[in-house]
């Protein structure tokens, strides 16, 4: 153990004297490029066989991204991904501290006959909470609340969803389509820990971003604002899909049936296959450029969507649209047998367009 700290001390001295010479120096590339190669040289002299990262290294590469923009060149013994994936893991790991403090001990779990009847009375009538609690009373069953029952019966159908109900929503979704706007939120997670909230609206019938916007507090008041933004001028859709996040409140709903004149239609409780479209978007968002970028405040999020919403509309090809933007992109013809595909980077390089040199 005390050979592990005279290690870690030594590197930690060779850092700091490696950054004070550095202040010194005017090439900051090669200052920096030096540093990163120092560093990862030092992890290789502390193990003789495959170096293994201690979280210091760790430490060490997610900062120098914050401060290098090169720092990808000069990589030797940790990919880029794996940069990105250290800064994912220790957000969850300081969530999970918190999450774990002062945690005391659930309730005690109902018996398992009274258990399976709430799931049979439930299959059996399709009844609710009071119905099935007013049923155990007559029972005997004197041990168990109604709100008990009532979480039991949510669990039940989250697993037993009702068909004939999904039926009819997908039928509302697809005779709808060219009519229905769905707005959702969702988290993104700053370098300090931070939660940022995006909020968006797409559009069915083109998967178009209509709007988007972000905060660090998302209220009624906030989304009713983005709401008025992003219909101006009676340009409102008829339907608008919501799910029952607290953000979407009956201020809100009342907003947009009085003042936008839109029916609003909120989902079932945790169904969100219900507002699919959009949580479909939030997958592409994430898998396109949010879980490749360290995000390290609000402004940094905003502009990064504002350029992927660009890509999205314009760019980005979707097979519900047969294989076309939403946006709409024009087929191109090749020029001539001399031409080549001309490589356009978006995003930094993350993603790409591709077109002929000289289309028309």
């Amino acid at each position: 153990m005390y050979q592990k700290m005279y290690q870690i001390l030594i590197r930690l001295l060779s850092f700091l004297l490696v950054i004070t010479l550095a202040i010194f120096k005017s090439k900051d590339n090669l200052v920096l490029e030096n540093l990163a190669l120092r560093q990862q040289l030092s992890a290789y002299h502390t193990k003789k066989k495959k170096p293994r990262l201690a979280n210091i290294d760790r430490l060490f590469w997610v900062a120098l991204k914050q401060v290098w923009g090169k720092w990808r060149d000069h990589l030797v013994i940790v990919k880029p991904e794996t940069v990105i994936d250290w800064q994912r893991k220790r957000f969850k790991k300081h969530w999970a501290n918190i999450s774990s403090q002062n945690k005391r001990p659930g309730r005690k779990r109902i018996k398992r006959e009274i258990r399976d009847l709430i799931y049979q009375m439930a299959a059996e009538n399709n009844w609710g909470a009071p119905r099935i609690y007013s049923e155990l009373l007559t029972l005997g069953f004197h041990d168990v609340s109604e709100v008990t029952v009532s979480r039991y019966l949510r669990t039940f159908r989250s697993k037993h969803p009702d068909t004939r109900k999904q039926q009819s929503w997908k039928t509302f979704l697809t005779n709808h389509r060219d009519t229905i706007c769905a707005m959702d939120f969702f988290v993104v997670p700053t370098v300090n820990f931070s939660l940022l909230y995006v909020f968006f609206i797409i559009d069915h019938s083109r998967r178009k971003i209509v709007h988007f916007n972000t905060t660090t507090s998302p209220t009624a008041q906030w989304v009713i604002q983005q709401l008025r933004d992003a219909f101006p001028f009676d340009s409102a859709s008829e339907y608008l899909i919501f799910d029952r996040g607290p953000a979407f409140s009956p201020r809100v709903k009342g907003f947009i049936s009085q003042k936008l004149g839109i029916k609003p239609k909120q989902i079932s409780y945790r169904s969100p296959w219900q507002n699919g479209v959009a949580e479909r978007w939030v997958l592409s968002a994430r898998s396109d450029v949010l879980n490749r970028v360290i995000i390290l405040n609000e402004n940094h999020l905003y502009r990064l969507l504002k350029e992927y919403v660009a890509y999205y509309n314009d760019d980005r090809c979707h097979l519900s649209l047969d294989r076309d933007s939403p946006s709409g992109r024009t087929v191109q013809i090749k020029p001539s047998d001399a031409e080549k595909v001309m490589s356009l980077p978006r995003l930094g390089g993350l993603q790409h367009r591709y077109e002929w040199r000289n289309a028309a």
